[in-house]
């Protein structure tokens, strides 16, 4: 990586945080942290015996893990009907990425159309292009890699996914249905009030619509749904299940291998798969909304019964970062700061098979974030990845 006007260590030169909240996995220190070609050298309290840079007595928390954001179509359309250039889209997704305090992301690309979305088939392919291109140029500063979405009610799905699963920044699959009347649009009435105001139609065209879609929906997914579990499990990529809701969908989920519920949408599907030792994912935004957007269970009943290992993003990038300070600050959610910090690095990198960072500790990838704080809110002051600073 190279970044116009940083300083990168090398060899054997040594940065030095100090006078720093550091936030480690189980508990808060007061002291200073030493980074040496690009890991962590050494956590230690009290006054280092070399100069350093002063944090100000500030959090110095590792770098953030978010394992789904579906952030960067927004800027891929940042405007119905325009489309931007996947390039100059990344680079600027990347911008809120690393603004968030997200050092590694996993951008959630929707493999299939839907019908509110018919052009996620063409554009699929550019988007992990451009993240390619530009990671490989070294543009971004956070890491980006690929989460692939995939739509089982689309027939097309399973043939771009096996156009696409091979590709080196392609690290993770979910599966997922988003139907009117199954999982998070179990409200009917809900669902068609969404569809009209998002795509502009009348009740009567929306109706007409979901009575297509139902029409072969089941018989598509029968045969899409195994070729993406199959692909998944042929290239050893950790396998999600979206949007859990039933019971059923879980024993599903257990059957075809799958460890991970993502935002289940009932505290009965989340405390099923917590029974089979599946990781729970629940999203941040909900957290901070005190609910769902879909009227669905919120985070924080789940947390409250020790239901949430993970929290995503979902669709705003800084909710991580918001959510963590939001739930060690409260008595709803039963988690401290670490415990919490916990949540959006090392369970998420863990969980993606990434063993080399997501916490504060000797020997882990210098990943960091200097944080303040302003009247409760967190707001990044510094980033560094890999020991390199990029913010």
């Amino acid at each position: 990586m190279t970044f116009a006007g940083r300083h990168t260590p090398t060899g054997s030169e040594l940065t030095v945080l100090k006078n720093a909240r550091v936030v480690l996995r189980d508990e808060i220190l007061t002291g200073h942290v030493s980074i040496a070609r690009g890991k962590i050298a050494s956590v230690d309290t009290g006054i280092p015996p070399r100069a350093g840079m002063d944090l100000d007595g500030d959090y110095l928390l590792p770098g953030l893990v978010d394992i789904h954001t579906d952030h960067f179509e927004k800027h891929v359309y940042p405007r119905a009907h325009v489309r931007w250039d996947p390039l100059r889209a990344a680079l600027a997704h990347d911008a809120q990425i690393i603004g968030g305090g997200v050092t590694t992301v996993f951008d959630s690309l929707c493999v299939g159309a839907t019908l509110k979305n018919p052009e996620r088939r063409e554009i699929l392919a550019p988007m992990i292009d451009a993240l390619e291109q530009a990671q490989n140029a070294g543009m971004l500063r956070a890491e980006h890699l690929v989460h692939l979405r995939c739509e089982i009610t689309d027939p097309e799905t399973a043939r771009l996914t096996e156009e696409n699963i091979a590709k080196t920044i392609v690290r993770m699959i979910s599966v997922m249905e988003h139907l009117p009347g199954r999982r998070q649009s179990r409200d009917i009435e809900g669902y068609i009030a969404r569809q009209m105001a998002d795509c502009g139609l009348s009740r009567a065209m929306v109706e007409k619509d979901m009575e297509k879609l139902l029409t072969f929906s089941d018989e598509i997914g029968e045969r899409v749904r195994p070729a993406v579990v199959a692909l998944a499990h042929q290239h050893k990529l950790p396998l999600l299940s979206h949007d859990d809701t039933e019971l059923s969908h879980i024993e599903e989920a257990v059957a075809e291998g799958i460890a991970v519920s993502e935002f289940p949408c009932t505290r009965e599907a989340a405390s099923k798969a917590r029974e089979h030792g599946m990781h729970v994912v629940g999203g941040a935004p909900n957290v901070l909304r005190g609910g769902s957007q879909s009227g669905n269970v919120a985070v924080s009943e789940l947390m409250a019964e020790d239901l949430v290992d993970i929290l995503a993003s979902d669709y705003v990038p800084r909710s991580l970062l918001d959510s963590v300070f939001m739930i060690a600050a409260g008595e709803t959610f039963m988690a401290d700061l670490p415990g919490a910090v916990r949540m959006v690095s090392k369970t998420p990198a863990e969980v993606a098979g990434l063993s080399d960072r997501g916490e504060i500790a000797a020997g882990k990838r210098a990943d960091l974030l200097h944080v303040g704080l302003h009247n409760g809110h967190p707001f990044v002051k510094q980033a560094w990845r890999a020991g390199q600073r990029v913010l």
